[in-house]
């Protein structure tokens, strides 16, 4: 019988009566988040606790994961190891995991798609799984290889979706207002260093005041992902606007301090600054697409487009491989096809 139908007996009858599928997803959803939160707090066994934190410590000191990685996989192992919890009855220890089958690392991902995880989320969390089980055969603490059975979700091929030239300008020059004078040159300051350096925005919220660029040294030392290092120029506009918000912040900056803060004077929130450019999107006539990280696709693709070298554009980004640097010249190829098929006569037909 179809899975969306069930059996009921109406005056004696056999009747067969279809669901609502979503129905019946919303219900295991639920009872799946009930369950969770009923078994949340049952604790590790001391041993796996102490081995999870040794894993995490590795990502950072060893593989150099930025603590935003670190934070992601270390959330993810959390929510199997809460979800395991449920399978046996009881909080797992450490000789449990030689026991582990396919099976349950199935089901869990599939607990994760009931709750609407997306398949980019659902492959980190298969990611960060299979380097902690790698981790444990490599430590020799214990081994199973059941993860490594489940077939990765696929994740859509994305193309960055830049600003153009003349929307960017605009965004970062003119299109951040608030009541506060400067926390508008604030703003604009961390967009200039987005657009105009290439930086992340966990990379610019995470400046000290003494890393700051001045016009005697307009360059940055950052190091991004991976632990990698990089040097970027500064413009002088960013500069200017940098030293502009200093003159202006009612608070004290402390050289080992952060430089960017928020309006009560602690550190500044990346929300913050995501919420300033949605609320100016429609009266710039900006695309959802237009968040700090588009800036920093725009940073590549502007200067992709000016003629700069692939490689070049890969040292100012800080990525490891040129592979990842390449997927710009997919934009700028769909964007020669876009003005050749409106200026060419034959393209117009």
């Amino acid at each position: 019988m179809d899975k969306c139908c069930t059996r009921r007996t109406v005056n004696g009858r056999l009747t067969i009566a279809r669901t609502d599928p979503n129905g019946v997803a919303a219900i295991r959803h639920k009872r799946d988040v009930q369950k969770l939160k009923a078994q949340e707090e049952l604790p590790l066994s001391d041993l796996l606790q102490n081995v999870v934190a040794r894993w995490l410590d590795h990502l950072s000191r060893e593989r150099g994961y930025a603590d935003h990685t670190r934070e992601s996989y270390g959330r993810d192992l959390r929510q199997f190891l809460t979800y395991w919890q449920l399978q046996l009855g009881r909080s797992p220890c450490l000789a449990d995991v030689e026991h582990l089958e396919p099976r349950t690392f199935r089901g869990f991902l599939a607990s994760r798609r009931r709750q609407e995880a997306s398949n980019r989320s659902l492959a980190r969390t298969l990611s960060a799984l299979r380097s902690f089980f790698r981790w444990l055969e490599n430590e020799q603490i214990a081994r199973n290889r059941a993860v490594l059975s489940v077939a990765r979700p696929k994740v859509p091929h994305g193309v960055p979706k830049p600003l153009t030239v003349e929307k960017a300008a605009v965004l970062v020059t003119d299109g951040v207002a608030s009541d506060e004078e400067w926390i508008s040159v604030r703003d604009t300051a961390v967009l200039l260093l987005l657009y105009g350096s290439g930086l992340r925005i966990s990379e610019a919220l995470g400046l000290k005041a003494d890393e700051a660029p001045t016009r005697e040294n307009d360059v940055l030392r950052i190091v991004g992902k991976g632990g990698k290092e990089r040097v970027v120029p500064v413009l002088p506009i960013t500069i200017s606007a940098i030293e502009r918000y200093r003159q202006l912040c009612p608070y004290p900056l402390e050289p080992d301090g952060p430089l960017f803060l928020g309006a009560k004077g602690g550190p500044l929130s990346p929300r913050i600054i995501q919420l300033a450019i949605a609320r100016v999107r429609s009266a710039l006539g900006l695309p959802e697409t237009a968040t700090p990280h588009a800036l920093r696709h725009s940073f590549a693709t502007h200067l992709l487009s000016a003629g700069a070298d692939l490689r070049q554009i890969q040292e100012l980004l800080g990525h490891a491989s040129l592979s990842t640097t390449q997927i710009y010249t997919e934009v700028n190829r769909e964007r020669l096809l876009a003005v050749y098929d409106a200026a060419h006569p034959r393209a117009r037909g």
